[in-house]
């Protein structure tokens, strides 16, 4: 029998094939504050790639879901970092989706001796002053100096709209226009969209999409 989890991780995944239209694209289900049993249940039923935004709690939820057997799931760092926190999630994370200033790349560049990670740049595409990120007009001398340092794939960008339908969508394909004039740096990849907005990311060129409440539920609140 299926559970509510499953039923809403397939009616997610519906959801996003038909927005995509054919296209290839990596759905990242946002975990954060959501138990270890809930992530390995998406696991068994195919789901590979999950979102963490504290360095602590994924690293715990990694350790455990490693001794479960959960020896094929990728990891995806998606918020905000501080460089004092990017050496424990090394050899851990495949992927950090806020890379919001050069200092930060630096210092993966520096811990990612062993295996290349890729990265995203985080850019403010609306200049919402409550939100970190590069400013769009930083966005393509950053990727050049990024792109020159060693242990650092640099996919494209990131981005988190303003709230909003039309709002959503003007952002969505500012930022793939953004990607494209930050190429050849970048590699043409776009991380935008999440629970409420995912199917407008999609049509807008998203190749990977980060969702949570949509696949969980809304999380409990805490004590």
């Amino acid at each position: 029998m299926t559970s509510e989890l499953g039923e809403r991780y397939n009616a997610v995944l519906a959801r996003a094939k038909a927005a995509a239209s054919g296209r290839v694209f990596s759905l990242i289900a946002v975990s954060k504050g959501q138990s270890v049993d809930q992530i390995e249940q998406l696991y068994r039923l195919g789901q590979r790639d999950f979102g963490e935004n504290y360095a602590q709690e994924l690293t715990e939820k990694a350790r455990e879901l490693s001794l479960r057997g959960c020896t094929e799931l990728r990891w995806h760092f998606i918020g905000h970092l501080q460089t004092n926190k990017v050496k424990s999630l090394i050899g851990i994370v495949t992927t950090v989706h806020s890379v919001d200033s050069l200092r930060l790349a630096e210092e993966i560049s520096k811990r990612a001796s062993l295996a290349p990670v890729s990265i995203f740049l985080e850019v403010n595409i609306d200049l919402e002053p409550s939100k970190s990120g590069l400013a769009p007009l930083e966005s393509r001398a950053t990727a050049e100096a990024v792109s020159r340092l060693l242990g650092i794939e640099l996919q494209g960008l990131m981005g988190i709209p303003e709230p909003g339908t039309d709002q959503g969508t003007r952002a969505f394909e500012a930022l793939k226009v953004l990607e494209l004039e930050c190429q050849p740096y970048t590699r043409g990849s776009l991380s935008m969209g999440m629970s409420g907005d995912f199917e407008q990311a999609l049509a807008a060129g998203a190749t990977h999409i980060r969702v949570g409440t949509s696949i969980f539920g809304a999380r409990q609140p805490k004590a």
